[in-house]
């Protein structure tokens, strides 16, 4: 069985679809963890700057290897890029501006969602990102589309980042912009997903209630 979970920066993704895999028995996927990696790897490799060249971040998706390490005692697998523990450095301001713009490579796109494939091709998954259930997996069993207040997303967001809350309101507003409207895989939910606004929600809350859904979909 597949859970399918995509939203917005900050709208909880992650930490609920963490939890849910850990209550269900299910392996978690990522995507944007690689999104951010081909983002990582980029600007490593190019001296802090994306590539401008056509093609290029597509070919650089194709080359790397992503894959998610074992978990230790429930933290989150960690992320490696060519075998190297990314997990933190993913994680910056400038890669997750960067990645922003990579997710929008359609060349990038087709990369990482043919990796994305393989790897949920067998097994029970929990997988969350921006075009799972729209893209990736439109079959899923079930789909949800994880959305919150903007200004509490960003809240949430600052604070996992150390942040300033204008600041990351400012980039989150932006990032929303490019997510939504570009061309290719734009954010959005399926037609056939559960809306669920996490906004004054605890996390097991959440997690019971999709839990909910997936046992009765199975």
């Amino acid at each position: 069985m597949l859970v399918a979970i995509d939203g917005p920066a900050g709208a909880g993704k992650s930490t609920v679809a963490r939890a849910l895999a850990r209550e269900l028995g299910f392996t978690y996927l990522d995507s944007g963890a690689m999104y951010r990696s081909v983002a990582l790897a980029a600007l490593e490799r190019h001296g802090g700057a994306l590539p401008e060249g056509a093609g290029a971040l597509g070919e650089l998706a194709r080359a790397i290897a992503i894959e998610f390490g074992e978990s230790q005692a429930g933290a989150p697998a960690p992320v490696l890029l060519d075998g190297r523990d990314v997990s933190h450095a993913i994680r910056s301001g400038a890669v997750s501006a960067a990645a922003s713009v990579v997710a929008a490579d359609p060349a990038v796109r087709e990369a990482l969602v043919a990796k994305q494939r393989e790897l949920i091709a067998g097994g029970d998954w929990v997988a969350e990102g921006r075009d799972i259930g729209t893209v990736v997996a439109p079959d899923a069993e079930l789909k949800i589309f994880l959305t919150a207040d903007p200004r509490e997303r960003a809240r949430r967001r600052a604070a996992e980042l150390g942040a300033e809350l204008e600041t990351v309101l400012a980039e989150q507003t932006l990032r929303d912009e490019r997510d939504s409207t570009r061309e290719h895989s734009p954010l959005q939910a399926a037609p056939d997903a559960v809306n669920v606004d996490t906004s004054g929600l605890e996390v097991a809350q959440v997690v019971d209630l999709i839990a909910g859904l997936a046992r009765d979909a199975s």
